[in-house]
Parts: structure tokens; sequence; C-alpha cells
């Protein structure tokens, strides 16, 4: 799997994410805090998975 790929499935969640807290009326502070966090995580989590194994 590509982090391109990775990085993409992660990016709609987010965005799903927002869009749903948006609904919900919570504040943008809240929103855009916990979309950097995701992000965040995302990029730790993708690069996690994605990366190659050394061979010894």
């Amino acid at each position: 799997m590509s982090f391109g790929i990775y990085a993409l499935g992660f990016a709609i969640m987010i965005i799903g994410l927002v869009y749903l807290a948006h609904i919900m009326h919570i504040p943008q502070a809240y929103i855009g805090a916990g979309a950097i966090i995701l992000v965040g995580m995302g990029i730790l989590m993708g690069v996690q998975n994605t990366r190659q194994r050394d061979k010894s």
C-alpha cells in the first residue's frame, strides 16, 4: 500500500469528520484543533504502515 493512497483515504475521513462536526455546531476552534491532531496522527500512522522494513 503506498503512502499516497493511505493519505488520500485519511484526508477523506478527516473531511467527513470536519463536516459532521460543523453540522453539529461544534465551535470552529475545536474543529480546527481536532483536524490538526488528526492530520498529525494520519502522517505518523501512514509512515509507520507504509515504510519498508530493513532486511538483515
